[in-house]
């Protein structure tokens, strides 16, 4: 399979996890047969630049489903949430688009953040993100949200959905949320503000516990909210720490599907799980979008090259490989893998 029909595949399999509705589901496995907000945002970044009508439709589908809870999301732009369930949820059924009814790691700021981003993206890029006044009422009170909950300062269970710290990715995707929308919505550049001056507090660690995390690099690409010399120290410590034989550790001592997790479980220390952690082939392509960022195109073309090296026979990518092993976990049609193959193929050719 040569990388065009790599990128062909990619997109087919996007299709078949795109739901009538217009959101995705997270993979084919049964244990990621839910959409998840995050996950929808990367899987629908591909059509951004594309005239098809995909991209506006996974948000007005966020649109619609953000008014069923509008009561809770209004509430919340002037009361902070104090308990887990009355955070705007980021997982939802596949079919119904219903929250998911489990108290678990559900104040995820990012996931809010890359959607705000997303519209300002879309809007940027002409396309009619926002149908209707109720449509902008909604953003605005997505907005309205972000700043209540402190973003800056809340503790929140981050990408990987894991303890509550404050996380910078989660800062940096909320900064960059309202950076693109403020033209469109009111936004108290104060907001903006405090969430700059906590990217600085806490460059260029993560959160307390994680001096460095493979989602750092996602404010290096898409939310590019690092000057280029703060990119390459995040680049660079994440290639010296978290880079492995099949893809990138998450963050040191992940226990998430380590070879330890069977025997041990996963409340020892971190320490304990030190080079057994798994090899998140997302990774590969987030390092080569953020090195593509700063211009080093020759570093873009030998991670996506990795990333080809891992590529299962019919175009899937796996979403993690056991450490120092070829196998590979039940997620092995990971959405968010097949999204990034395609951007990161799509951003290379045209710097060619």
């Amino acid at each position: 399979m040569n990388r065009e029909e790599r990128v062909q595949a990619s997109y087919k399999i996007l299709d078949s996890l795109r739901m009538d509705h217009g959101l995705y589901k997270a993979s084919t496995s049964s244990t990621y047969n839910f959409c998840w907000i995050r996950d929808s945002f990367y899987m629908s970044l591909p059509y951004l630049d594309k005239n098809d009508g995909l991209y506006e439709a996974s948000y007005h589908r966020i649109f619609d489903m953000l008014k069923e809870y509008e009561d809770k999301l209004t509430y919340h732009t002037h009361v902070r949430p104090t308990h887990r369930y009355e955070y705007i949820h980021p997982r939802y059924t596949a079919d119904t688009v219903q929250e998911v009814p489990v108290e678990w790691g559900n104040c995820q700021h990012d996931a809010w953040g890359a959607i705000v981003w997303g519209v300002g993206m879309g809007i940027k890029q002409g396309k009619k993100m926002l149908r209707d006044q109720h449509d902008h009422t909604i953003l605005q009170k997505l907005v309205g949200y972000l700043e209540c909950v402190h973003f800056w300062e809340d503790a929140d269970n981050g990408a990987w959905e894991e303890w509550r710290e404050v996380h910078t990715s989660s800062v940096g995707a909320c900064v960059a949320g309202l950076e693109a929308v403020k033209d469109t919505v009111f936004v108290h550049q104060s907001s903006i503000d405090r969430g700059r001056k906590a990217l600085g507090r806490l460059f260029p660690h993560e959160s307390g516990s994680r001096p460095y995390d493979l989602i750092q690099l996602s404010m290096v690409y898409p939310f590019n909210v690092l000057t280029k010399e703060e990119s390459l120290v995040i680049i660079k410590q994440i290639e010296q720490h978290l880079l492995r034989s099949r893809g990138v550790a998450r963050y040191l001592g992940d226990s998430y599907y380590s070879t330890l997790e069977e025997k041990d479980g996963r409340n020892l220390p971190l320490y304990h799980y030190y080079g057994e952690e798994a090899e998140w082939v997302m990774g590969y392509l987030f390092l080569s979008l953020s090195h593509l960022k700063l211009g080093n195109i020759s570093e873009a073309e030998r991670y996506l090259n990795l990333t080809d090296e891992v590529m299962l026979s019919n175009g899937a990518l796996p979403e993690l490989y056991y450490a120092t092993s070829e196998q590979f976990n039940e997620n092995h049609t990971l959405g968010w893998n097949s999204a990034l193959y395609i951007l990161t193929k799509e951003a290379i050719d045209k710097e060619r």
